[in-house]
């Protein structure tokens, strides 16, 4: 019987668990979680912090049972070292799991800016569990609330603040919302539009310090000379892999851990998955962090799948692409961002920008190939402009018409993906 060892008990950890169970009827299976909670999704706090659901809506799974009737031990503990040699990691806790295989899917952690006052009591992440209950006691409507961070997860945030009433401002260091997502005209746009809405936003801006105000308030002194009072802070300005424990430990990690196409590391048995993971893409044939839950969960079923055949090589799972997508709705305009956005070396660029109507559309190719893309309020074509990238469609003639008219991406997506055998025609609604 071998043992199967998951640290991390998010999305990729529970999924990895539950295919393991599948693959590895007889092993035994560990989840190991730091949080006190039952395993939950960070991405549902957001609605928890709305209103629309209760604590109980975030679990993964709603049974109290579901991991005792898979036999899933769970442990609440934090990994704090991994033996490679020994093939054992150590716990916070003091105790010692060894195993045959290991996952590795410790996910993200919130990354804190070096900033005086940021420990003071009234400034949190949106991160845990822990953090949506202090920012409800807080967040009451009318409360004056500053937000450190205007990146894709701070837009989901700044949604969830809006909807409880408060008089919220927005401080990002880039020169436009969301700009690792949205080039300067359609992250500008979505400036325009939430500032519309009643939020305060201050680009090209920094945090200087944080004080302890009169009551229980906060004066924040940003580097535009403005000093703001306020009841609540939340820092949004990014995450990185929570991988510190494999420092010297043998397993090779560069934003995260590198892994191969079977997502196994460069030492054999030892895996991993989600946002932790720099997993290899076939498509553009580099190693990518993508921390979004659709790659978490499709990552983790081909880690589990290898874990469970470890000894038998010739039946390995193969991850087959990395997806780069994000798609935000920030305070109801929609903005979508697939691949390399930004262009790629010797490409070519088609935008298209309707400020009257709040919308944007950026298209970026390399000879007839759709290698990114990003929108704002042009929901219509989001599965076509998926597709096209993801499928790599080769365009023809039909690239020289979108330079020309970057609209036309459904009849260009629909003729092209056809004449490749990638669509069949009316009733396959795969990507539209």
């Amino acid at each position: 019987m071998h043992h199967h060892v998951i640290l991390g008990a998010g999305p990729a950890g529970v999924i990895a668990a539950e295919t393991l169970r599948k693959h590895a009827p007889g092993d035994r299976i560990t989840l190991v979680g730091e949080e006190r909670e039952a395993p939950y999704s960070r991405m549902a706090i957001p609605y928890l912090l709305i209103g629309n659901i209760g604590e109980e809506g975030t679990l993964l799974r709603k049974s109290a049972r579901h991991y005792s009737d898979l036999r899933i031990e769970t442990v609440q503990a934090r990994a704090t070292a991994v033996d490679v040699k020994a093939k054992a990691v150590k716990l916070d806790n003091g105790n010692t799991l060894a195993f045959d295989t290991l996952l590795v899917a410790t996910g993200s952690t919130p990354v804190s800016a070096p900033i005086p006052g940021i420990q003071l009591p009234g400034v949190h992440s949106c991160w845990t569990l822990a953090d949506a209950r202090a920012i409800q006691g807080r967040a009451a409507k009318g409360a004056r609330v500053l937000q450190m961070g205007a990146g894709f997860i701070g837009c989901i945030i700044l949604e969830a603040l809006a909807a409880r009433g408060v008089q919220l401002s927005v401080v990002e260091m880039g020169d436009r919302m969301v700009p690792r997502m949205m080039g300067p005209a359609a992250g500008g746009m979505i400036k325009q539009w939430v500032e519309s809405k009643g939020v305060t936003v201050y680009t090209g801006t920094k945090v200087e310090s944080i004080a302890q105000g009169q009551g229980q308030t906060l004066d924040v002194k940003l580097s535009n000379g403005k000093t703001l009072n306020v009841d609540l802070v939340i820092s949004a300005t990014g995450v990185k892999p929570a991988i510190g424990f494999l420092e010297g430990s043998g397993v090779k990690c560069l934003l995260g851990v590198l892994t191969d196409e079977h997502m196994q590391s460069n030492v054999p048995g030892i895996y991993a998955a989600g946002d932790c993971a720099e997993a290899f893409d076939k498509i553009s044939g580099q190693a990518i962090v993508s921390a979004i839950q659709p790659n978490a969960a499709e990552q983790a079923r081909v880690a589990a799948i290898n874990m469970a055949l470890q000894n038998r090589p010739g039946q390995r799972a193969v991850l087959h692409g990395v997806t780069q997508i994000n798609v935000l709705d920030t305070l109801g305009l929609i903005s979508t961002s697939f691949g390399h956005w930004q262009g790629v070396s010797g490409g070519q660029k088609a935008e298209l920008t309707d400020a009257a109507n709040w919308r944007h559309l950026n298209l970026q190719f390399k000879d007839d190939v759709l290698v990114g893309c990003n929108s704002v309020g042009w929901t219509e074509h989001v599965g076509v402009m998926r597709g096209l990238v993801e499928d790599q469609v080769k365009l023809g003639s039909w690239k020289d018409a979108l330079l020309k008219d970057p609209t036309q991406l459904v009849p260009a997506y629909l003729a092209s993906a056809q004449a490749q055998g990638l669509w069949n025609g009316p009733g396959d609604e795969r990507r539209r």
